[in-house]
């Protein structure tokens, strides 16, 4: 483990550690093999083309839950499973606290046609990888998604995989297990020796070649990308690797045959931005022309629902997405400009450099002050100072949303503000170098933070919500701006429970010390010049948090 620079040890538990999360000493586990060789180099991706296959997955109704009485602290109780002549007690985390409870937990399916007892074992007969199996369905599932009014897609899509694929199950056995890490409760068999065995078998599929792979493919790397951003592994570049890989793959076939293929790409699609956006560098992928996207249900999902408008991974930002990602762009455009400048290149080049930045950036502000989420039928936000960004979009068939659905409603509505303010705040400060004091970046600043507060407040989906909050939270001056984003991370933290949102808000700190030191200076801009002449200076550097993150030793990922 000492040669990847990971040791689960080394992060203090945090407080809501679970600890007593424990297996029983059954003779599997004893016998277990729990050594592991070195991981394979990031296998190499050749062109691979899609499957046509999906199944229907029956529920798990007669799961019987006892011990009402082991709640903790944090809303962690311990079951059983019963299976006449044997019993496995796993402690089974239903939700983390009580902004949990709205959310109503989809059935736990099975990608078998029969059920076995104790519950999973068609997965494995361990039962500390049931555990793990377990925590997936009911826990991390649930974190990583806006909709699932008629199931999680990480159950219906990606789960069954793991009926033909042992990577896809090695791959939900690393993150399920990185996740419970994190939160101090050890296994005996570590994340790090299930990641192993998933770019194993990943590079053993990528091999065969056969077209009924793809999507096997596909849903390994998506789940070896969540975990490279959960565990946050120093400055690693795993994440960009498994990105192109799993591109290369996609630009082979480039028509999803199926729902699988759909939302896998949709998955891919959005961690390209979002990396982007963390690394300073331009998207993967080409952008996505307008109208495009369209918002992507669960299987089952009725026609007629409040929750009509809202994308599984994208929330009310899939219309926006198109806008962030030419916006993950313009840095790469400015550094361009700005080598072109320092060597002296011809007049020429550089005039057209600084046009097209120029008439790039005015278009995608011009886009980001129209743009407004389109609201679903029937759902009228009731923050009154907002009233202004939804009167044009009114609905016309109402169909009435209930008290939960409005309260993960008001969430993704504000997740998605949440995301327009930022872009502006990155816009004005990453591309453009406006100081940190200038009203348009504190005015966004302060309507994000505010919008990331009201998501929290709602206590709805907080899977997306960590990149508009840092970018936010790094220009945050106020004392009131700076009480939200607390509070923000604070609830993300603890619902969320991953690293990367540790160690950004780490960073946040660092760079409020930085700037705070650096207020009374006057900056050095490493702003460019526009076309009048005039350069706008950044004080502390809009990209501060960058060289924070560098001399951390960190590479965070804001997904």
């Amino acid at each position: 483990m000492s040669d990847f620079g990971y040791d689960s040890d080394s992060v203090s538990p945090p407080e809501f550690s679970e600890a007593d999360y424990q297996f029983p000493p059954t003779p599997d586990l004893l016998q277990s093999n729990n050594s592991w060789n070195a991981p394979s180099p990031t296998p190499s991706y050749p062109l691979i083309s899609p499957t046509e296959s999906l199944f229907t997955l029956p529920d798990l109704g007669h799961v019987e839950e006892l011990a009402e009485d082991a709640k903790d602290g944090d809303g962690y109780v311990a079951e059983s499973w019963t299976n006449q002549a044997a019993v496995t007690t796993v402690s089974r985390p239903t939700s983390y606290y009580p902004d949990l409870a709205m959310i109503a937990p989809c059935p736990v399916t099975s990608p078998l046609f029969e059920f076995h007892s104790p519950a999973f074992s068609e997965f494995t007969d361990r039962p500390n990888r049931r555990a793990l199996v377990d925590h997936f369905c009911n826990i991390l599932s649930h974190l990583i998604v806006f909709r699932e009014e008629s199931g999680n897609p990480f159950q219906q899509l990606v789960l069954p995989l793991t009926r033909q694929s042992s990577p896809v199950l090695n791959a939900i056995f690393a993150l399920a297990s990185a996740h419970l890490e994190y939160r101090g409760v050890q296994n005996d068999e570590h994340s790090l020796f299930f990641h192993n065995q998933a770019i194993q078998g990943l590079g053993r599929l990528i091999e065969q070649s056969a077209k009924s792979n793809r999507n096997e493919i596909l849903a390994t790397i998506m789940l070896l990308i969540y975990y490279e951003v959960l565990v946050q592994r120093g400055r690693s570049n795993l994440v960009d690797g498994h990105l192109k890989g799993a591109l290369t793959i996609m630009c082979t076939n480039p028509e999803p045959l199926d729902s699988t293929s759909i939302f896998l790409e949709r998955a891919f699609r959005f961690y390209d931005v979002i990396a982007a956006l963390s690394n300073g560098r331009a998207p993967l992928s080409a952008a996505p022309t307008a109208g495009c996207l369209m918002p992507f249900p669960p299987l089952g999902a009725p026609i007629a629902s409040p929750l009509s408008n809202v994308d599984t991974l994208l929330g009310m930002a899939t219309t926006l997405w198109p806008i962030i990602h030419r916006l993950s762009s313009l840095v790469t455009l400015k550094t361009d400009l700005q080598a072109a400048i320092w060597s002296n290149a011809s007049a020429s080049k550089i005039s057209v450099l600084r046009t097209e930045l120029e008439s790039t950036t005015q278009a995608i502000e011009a886009a980001l002050s129209r743009w407004q989420p389109q609201l679903p039928p029937g759902f009228v936000p009731d923050e009154q100072e907002e009233i202004a960004e939804s009167r044009n979009n009114q609905p016309v068939d109402i169909i009435s949303p209930t008290i939960a659905e409005r309260s993960r409603l008001h969430s993704i509505w504000h997740n998605a503000l949440a995301y327009r303010h930022s872009a502006f705040v990155y816009l004005y400060r990453s591309v453009q170098c406006y100081r940190r004091s200038h009203r348009a970046v504190q005015e966004h600043t302060h309507r994000s933070l505010l919008h990331c507060a009201a998501t929290v407040k709602h206590e709805g989906p907080m899977g997306a919500l960590l990149w508009p909050l840092f970018v936010a939270a790094c220009e945050a001056v106020t004392t009131e701006d700076r009480g939200l984003t607390e509070q923000a991370f604070e609830k993300v933290r603890k619902r969320q429970g991953m690293r990367n949102i540790e160690r950004a808000w780490e960073i946040v700190r660092e760079v409020w010390r930085r700037a705070d030191e650096a207020e009374v200076k006057s900056g050095t801009g490493c702003g460019v010049e526009t076309s009048t002449g005039e350069v706008e200076e950044m004080g502390t550097g809009g990209d501060l948090w960058r060289q924070v993150s560098r001399e951390m030793g960190v590479s965070v990922v804001f997904g």
